[in-house]
């Protein structure tokens, strides 16, 4: 095959192409415009579409823009309950000024617990041992004058019956070391030994003593801290009223905002987000077949196939060419010209 029908399959493909390039540019365009289109109907079907409510309670309202989107809503309180609920709030000031004057009113449960706590302090200032040597030497020093008043009624009895001197009863040296037990008589010795079973007991309640001090004054510490409890609860406390007064209110408005909430959930359930989707899908798959058509161009397919087949450029070749014998379609024997180009 010649040059020349390279050439002819070369344009008759290129031309092709290019008649199918058109074709296929305007079923793509086609199909874009059919897609927006599709989707458009589908977000017209899931579109929010609220309904107007009115209850017992309120009515709600919404308002919607040129586009017919919602570009505002509200509701409006019944007025019988809003009535009520400005009585609500009357009462609710008042609360609050009564909280407002609550911490005045138990600063004194606070000084009070203050004063515990350092009155706590000077009692837990003693370990138990020392509030025990100081009981000790607090009864010592009452039992003194008495002991010494029988001391001397003692003496006296003992030299008036002519004894004053006698002393028995002496005992050497312990097994420890120490030293025994003095030679006296047996009053003395009867004397002496009672002093020592009354400053035993004493010990023992000294021992006593401490203990019940020093818990004494853990006791203060935690009657202090009740104390500030009950100041700071009290404070808490105040504010109860004006809660419970602003609870009334806000329930009431939660009741004026039913109509809005129950005409917002309408237009939620109004709106067809599924039903959008299956016409957007549908759109979408039909704009995919009729581009798919669109697309095939017979004639532009024609020409391309013809670019592929030898014979067909062999004949254009031949009937395009300078030597081609005219007289073979008439039967004849004329030539074009003399010669063969």
């Amino acid at each position: 095959m010649g040059i020349e029908a390279a050439l002819i399959g070369g344009g008759l493909g290129l031309l092709g192409g290019v008649m199918q390039g058109d074709a296929a540019s305007e079923a793509a365009a086609a199909q874009a415009q059919a897609q927006r289109d599709a989707a458009r109907v589908a977000a017209e079907e899931s579109r929010f579409r609220p309904l107007g409510i009115t209850t017992r309670f309120g009515q709600s309202q919404f308002q919607t823009g040129p586009d017919g989107r919602v570009s505002g809503a509200g509701y409006t309180l019944d007025p019988a309950l809003r009535g009520y609920q400005d009585r609500f709030m009357g009462l609710a000031g008042g609360g609050l000024s009564q909280a407002e004057q609550a911490q005045q009113q138990f600063a004194p449960l606070q000084g009070a617990a203050q004063g515990l706590f350092g009155l706590g302090q000077q009692y837990l200032a003693q370990s138990p041992q020392q509030a025990a040597q100081q009981y000790m030497a607090q009864q010592q020093e009452l039992l003194a004058p008495s002991r010494e008043r029988q001391m001397a009624q003692l003496q006296n009895q003992l030299f008036q019956t002519g004894r004053g001197g006698l002393a028995v009863g002496a005992t050497g040296a312990r097994p420890s070391g120490a030293a025994g037990l003095g030679a006296a008589s047996p009053e003395m010795e009867a004397y002496y030994n009672a002093l020592a079973q009354q400053d035993a007991q004493l010990a023992a309640g000294a021992q006593q003593a401490g203990q019940q001090q020093t818990a004494f004054g853990a006791g203060l510490f935690g009657t202090a801290g009740n104390l500030l409890t009950q100041g700071y609860g009290g404070q808490v406390s105040a504010l109860s009223p004006y809660q419970a007064y602003l609870q009334g209110a806000t329930g009431l408005e939660s009741l004026g905002q039913q109509p809005l909430e129950l005409g917002s959930a309408l237009g939620g359930r109004i709106a067809n987000p599924s039903g959008g989707n299956f016409l957007l899908q549908g759109g979408m798959n039909a704009a995919g077949t009729q581009a798919r058509a669109d697309a095939y161009n017979p004639f532009a397919q024609a020409l391309m196939q013809g670019s592929q087949n030898p014979a067909l450029q062999r004949g254009l070749s031949n009937a395009f060419s300078p030597s081609y014998n005219y007289g073979a379609f008439g039967g004849g024997s004329n030539t074009f010209g003399e010669g063969q180009y």
